[in-house]
């Protein structure tokens, strides 16, 4: 069964990407898409997820928040990550977001990093 279709773009960790797919999701990132390191601007980036109807997961925050109000592009979903070394804690927050949403494009969910005592 797969819970969600993601584009990860190319700043996302490929470990990050590999944990989801364990937890059933369908990833496809930047490299396998034939798009990485090619300078795309994020707005093509944005519009190639929608394009594939994926959502787009990404650690650049404050640019596709930007995109996303600016509501100029249809897109599938964002969710927009804090950069996180616990790559399985990550990858369990993106997976509890997706199972626990209703998820109704175009959408916009934020990952943070969980704040230590």
């Amino acid at each position: 069964m797969i819970l969600a279709n993601i584009y990860a773009n190319e700043n996302f960790p490929l470990a990050i990407t590999k944990l989801l797919r364990s937890l059933g999701h369908n990833v496809l990132t930047s490299l396998e898409a034939g798009r990485a390191n090619l300078r795309i601007p994020d707005e093509q980036v944005l519009e190639f997820a929608a394009s594939q109807r994926r959502i787009l997961v990404t650690l650049n925050r404050r640019d596709f928040h930007q995109l996303h109000n600016a509501g100029k592009i249809v897109h599938a979903g964002l969710i927009l990550c804090t950069a996180d070394k616990d790559f399985t804690g990550l990858a369990q927050r993106i997976h509890q977001a997706i199972s626990h949403s209703t998820l109704n494009p175009p959408f916009l969910i934020r990952i943070n990093k969980p704040n230590k005592p």
